[in-house]
């Protein structure tokens, strides 16, 4: 974890990069969704909201508080609001997943692709579930390999198609990096960054 720590070295670049952050293109107002890692608040993708916003996206949080790690049950529920959000509206949503608000953010688009526009996820595992994350304790030998089997079965049976870009760093101490490489969706791409898991809700380069 002593790489973490740097996290805080991140806020002055990221107030040096200011110009060039006021330079990308103009959001069109399409609604995305950000969704908090494990344990953590959606206070935490607050920062990342505003940049949307200031855009001219319409970012939202996930409004279920603190992401309590019940990832089925979280991607179910969240699935059925996106799905209502897209008849009322006829506008496809963009989920942001951050760790394990990644892979939430996966399965809804994987049960309801039709109103996903894309997923984009950074320090977020692909495979095996918490197998090779710090939280593999907190779940436990039998959960987790209950998750990686399910899904195996589902990466199997029912790839992600929906464009996916995931954001990965090889200083990631709290999820494994290789296991953020998504070798299943059938359109992906990878953007590596040079960053801690903690710190790329603060990134610019993220």
């Amino acid at each position: 974890m002593k790489d973490e720590w740097r996290t805080l070295l991140l806020l002055p670049r990221m107030v040096a990069r200011t110009p060039r952050l006021a330079r990308v293109p103009r959001g069109d107002g399409s609604p995305v969704v950000d969704i908090p890692g494990w344990k953590a608040p959606e206070a935490s993708m607050a920062p990342l909201r505003q940049y949307l916003r200031w855009l001219g996206y319409d970012a939202r949080g996930w409004r279920h508080g603190t992401n309590q790690g019940r990832p089925e049950a979280d991607a179910a529920l969240l699935a059925e609001e996106v799905e209502a959000s897209w008849q009322r509206s006829g506008a496809r949503v963009a989920l942001v997943g951050w760790s394990l608000g990644g892979v939430i953010a996966r399965e809804v688009a994987r049960a309801v692709p039709q109103a996903v526009r894309r997923v984009i996820t950074y320090g977020t595992p692909v495979v095996s579930g918490p197998t090779y994350t710090m939280g593999a304790t907190a779940f436990g030998a039998e959960e987790s390999a209950r998750i990686q089997q399910a899904v195996q079965e589902l990466d199997r049976r029912q790839p992600i198609t929906v464009p996916v870009t995931v954001i990965f760093t090889r200083r990631d101490r709290v999820v494994d990096w290789p296991a953020s490489i998504d070798r299943f969706s059938t359109d992906v791409e990878h953007v590596e960054v040079d960053s801690t898991h903690l710190g790329m809700g603060v990134d610019p380069d993220v």
